[in-house]
């Protein structure tokens, strides 16, 4: 299947794709580039914002400008037209070769990142954090390579959670009150060049998973049957995020990353994000629950 449009962004490493249905626009990041993006659908205007650091992940904030950002070294609040940031929590900072990588905020309205190995060989020091509305981190999965493919089904009874050099998609029982995540398995397997990385899930409770190195997107059922697959024009796919006005689009970030001139010739459009129209309506994205009164020690901004 091809795009019906294609949004020429040329990023790095493009990841982290979510649609914000109150303001119709799509936002990413490059995370290399330390670059925030906006997409204005109705204008077809394309925004980009700097940011202190690389932008592993972030999650849009119910009734605040600012969006909650796992910045590499931290999570902080962060108003991308200012610049201006507040740091939350830092639970990682003093781990050399570790940064923040893939988020989401969950129906909660919490905020969940986990943090990955950038040097090798890995040896599973990162860590899956939730952030609640006070700011504070609570770690919920440790013994990481590469935090991937974070959300949940649409009853909230189950979070998806991918570690990408292992090459699985994990599932566990969900606990929407608590946070409280429990009896992991695995959900689904990659092989060959495929590394499970951003995921979504539809409104049918179907899975929709980036495989970067293999230029495709997977549908998985909720058994973990592949129900279908996406080939995209680039080899390293790396989310996946259902919006537009009736979120009936697929939207699919990309990278071009680590790739040689000659594998750029032949994928001109990586680092471009894909544009779909798959007969699936996806779910709006979740807001972060903000409540800086709960919280003591750091300043409201």
């Amino acid at each position: 299947m091809e795009p019906i449009d294609i949004i020429r962004a040329g990023n790095t490493l493009g990841e982290g794709v979510q649609w914000d249905v109150h303001g119709q626009a799509l936002w990413w990041t490059d995370i290399q580039e330390r670059k925030l993006y906006r997409y204005d659908w109705a204008r077809r205007a394309l925004e980009s914002f700097s940011a202190p650091e690389r932008i592993g992940s972030f999650g849009l904030i119910q009734g605040r400008p600012e969006i909650i950002v796992a910045f590499e070294s931290g999570i902080a609040l962060f108003d991308p037209r200012s610049g201006a940031q507040k740091w939350l929590a830092r639970p990682d900072a003093a781990l050399a070769g570790l940064r923040f990588n893939d988020g989401r905020v969950d129906r909660q309205g919490r905020f969940w990142a986990g943090t990955m190995e950038e040097t090798e060989p890995r040896s599973g020091r990162g860590n899956l954090y939730c952030v609640d509305a006070a700011g504070r981190a609570t770690r919920r999965e440790s013994g990481v390579m590469i935090s991937n493919g974070i959300c949940w089904s649409p009853d909230s009874k189950r979070f998806y959670f991918a570690d990408s050099p292992l090459q699985k998609i994990y599932s566990y029982d969900f606990a929407p009150l608590t946070g409280a995540i429990a009896n992991r398995r695995v959900f689904a397997e990659t092989t060959g060049n495929a590394h499970p990385d951003g995921a979504c899930v539809d409104a049918q409770g179907y899975m929709w998973s980036a495989h970067w190195g293999a230029g495709r997107v997977v549908r998985y059922a909720p058994d973990g049957a592949i129900e279908r697959v996406l080939e995209v024009p680039a080899s390293q796919p790396t989310c996946a995020a259902f919006g537009g006005p009736d979120l009936d689009l697929l939207f699919v970030t990309s990278a071009r990353d680590g790739l040689t001139a000659g594998q750029l010739a032949h994928e001109p459009s990586a680092g471009d994000v894909f544009v779909y129209k798959m007969g699936c309506i996806g779910l709006a994205e979740n807001h972060f629950v903000l409540d800086m009164g709960r919280r003591r020690d750091v300043e409201p901004p």
